[in-house]
């Protein structure tokens, strides 16, 4: 089995010839397969619809015309886009969420379970896929359109929260609405429902921890972040946190403020949640892109500090869906007017998170990870007594591709758990680590199958079995005897000072590559061959 990206005809049809595979699966296509490729080596093309749908924007377009159901599609290459014979399909409920989040959850889901079977019946070679044919009652797409801007537009003096949710939702993460804030235009990537706020419909009535809060004719939503539209012959534009884009603009517009605990009864946007259910309490986070800047880090640190405060024995810490954490916010600290010093800060809020919750000894702390997680992200899990994992998580513990050494303690958590070698290759390599093959390493404890939802039922119940085992306090007796030991072997300190003499050289040196591939990553810049470590 081989990787390739798809980059462009030439380099593709090179590396077909030299591969020579007898089938090739695009589960991520965003540019046509060359005639001379599918025309004599069978491609299935993974689409994000239902049979018969048919566009670059289906997603978009479910989403907007508020879909219940969805499904995805395994479809072989011909030449009329999205027109191939069937392979497979699987159809999934569709939540109230954004695209991408969508897209990360119930659609991968589904890819995963259509590709399986698409394979499995190539496999066999009995398999006939079926020509698509919109005279079948089970075939309910149709081809649309690219879901251009005409299509998003919201005009605030009109449209309900609903649909004003509707089309945000819909643009998120790319490419955003595009719309007018304070004079100027910015793309706006998502949103979320405020349950009680309201005001002069499309003006900006209030911000809370760097998102701002906009009326709509019959409530408001929350708006997390922007992306100013590029000026014509002017550098490209990224997303941003919206308080940090609209600047002094937004200078008298009232703060409101959200505490945890409150968060976790309001239908309102917060990225902290805070609940407790007997002994156990759960620390919810929730950012967008799972990127964590120094600030996240000091209110997740503070949130933390308050639930350890609380009459508990078991802390579960992850967000509902979607990522867990992809470590420090690459986007904010580009806009830094000094970026080295921002990772500086970054980082060490990181490390600050991490610490507190490795010296946390009173409590069984639990990592529950329904969604991805990254370097820093991965290492935030492992500062827990226990990492749970629902099975389609995947786990990237490298910090190389963007040209850093790592730090949040990773020596001193990730080798007690794989060993001293597979903590070097793991940091090093930039492959992926699924959660079953987390767990055969050691790097993940437990594994549940099912959806985000059927994860947390089952992570509920088995936290509340923890908090009432009568081995608690054996646990605990244990886990304290643990850190006094390893504290003595070494302190925390001086796992933090080494990691960290590397994390300065990498921030600060002018010959060291984190800054230009930290560039590259924040614009999207495409790579111009198929990483080596993809060709296995």
């Amino acid at each position: 089995m081989g990787v390739e990206l798809a980059l462009g005809g030439d380099l593709l049809r090179a590396r077909v010839e030299t591969f020579d595979p007898d089938l090739i699966v695009a589960p991520m296509l965003t540019t046509a397969i060359p005639e001379d490729v599918w025309s004599r080596i069978p491609v299935l093309i993974v689409h994000p619809g239902p049979m018969g749908d048919r566009g670059p924007s289906s997603l978009d377009w479910a989403i907007s015309e508020g879909a219940t159901e969805w499904g995805v599609t395994v479809l072989q290459a011909v030449a009329e886009m999205d027109a191939g014979p069937i392979w497979a399909t699987e159809t999934f409920a569709v939540p109230e969420c954004g695209k991408s989040e969508l897209y990360r959850n119930e659609v991968a889901d589904a890819a995963v379970r259509a590709v399986l079977l698409a394979v499995d019946r190539f496999a066999a070679g009995t398999y006939v896929p079926e020509p698509l044919d919109y005279t079948r009652p089970d075939v309910r797409g149709r081809l649309r359109p690219y879901h251009a801007q005409e299509f998003r537009h919201i005009d605030w003096s009109i449209d309900t929260t609903a649909t004003v949710l509707r089309k945000l939702r819909a643009a998120d993460s790319q490419p955003g609405v595009l719309d007018v804030l304070f004079g100027r235009e910015y793309f706006v990537p998502g949103a979320h429902y405020e349950d009680r706020l309201h005001g002069i419909p499309g003006t900006v009535i209030a911000t809370r921890d760097g998102a701002i809060c906009r009326a709509t004719v019959d409530g408001a939503v929350w708006i997390p972040q922007l992306r100013p539209r590029r000026t014509p012959g002017g550098p490209a534009t990224f997303k941003r946190p919206a308080t940090d884009v609209l600047g002094a603009a937004l200078d008298g517009v009232p703060v409101e403020p959200l505490t945890p605990a409150a968060a976790a009864g309001r239908d309102t946007w917060s990225e902290l949640r805070y609940r407790e259910q007997g002994t156990v309490g759960y620390l919810e986070f929730a950012f967008p892109g799972g990127a964590m800047d120094t600030r996240r880090c000091r209110r997740l640190l503070e949130a933390y500090r308050d639930a350890c405060r609380r009459p508990i024995d078991v802390l579960v810490l992850g967000p509902a869906r979607d990522f867990f954490s992809n470590g420090i916010h690459l986007n904010v600290i580009e806009a830094a007017a000094d970026p080295a010093q921002e990772s500086w800060q970054n980082i060490n809020a990181m490390d600050d998170l991490v610490e507190a919750i490795l010296t946390t000894t009173d409590k069984l702390v639990i990592s529950a990870l329904a969604g991805n997680a990254a370097a820093g992200g991965v290492m935030l899990a492992l500062a827990a007594d226990e990492v749970w994992c629902r099975e389609s998580v995947v786990l990237n513990p490298h910090y190389t591709l963007m040209g850093l050494y790592g730090s949040e303690y990773w020596t001193y958590t990730l080798p007690r758990r794989v060993g001293a070698a597979e903590a070097q290759r793991l940091t090093g390599t930039p492959l992926p680590v699924g959660a079953r093959e987390g767990a055969i390493m050691g790097l993940v404890d437990r594994v549940a199958a099912g959806s985000a939802a059927e994860f947390w039922a089952w992570a509920r119940g088995e936290a509340a079995a923890l908090a009432s085992s009568p081995q608690l306090g054996e646990r605990l007796l244990g886990k304290k005897r643990r850190r006094v030991a390893d504290e003595a072997a070494k302190p925390l300190a001086a796992y933090r000072e080494e990691e960290l003499a590397h994390m300065r050289r990498n921030f600060f040196e002018p010959d060291e590559p984190y800054h230009e591939l930290r560039r590259d990553f924040v614009y999207g810049t495409k790579p111009k061959v198929t990483p080596a470590y993809l060709l296995r």
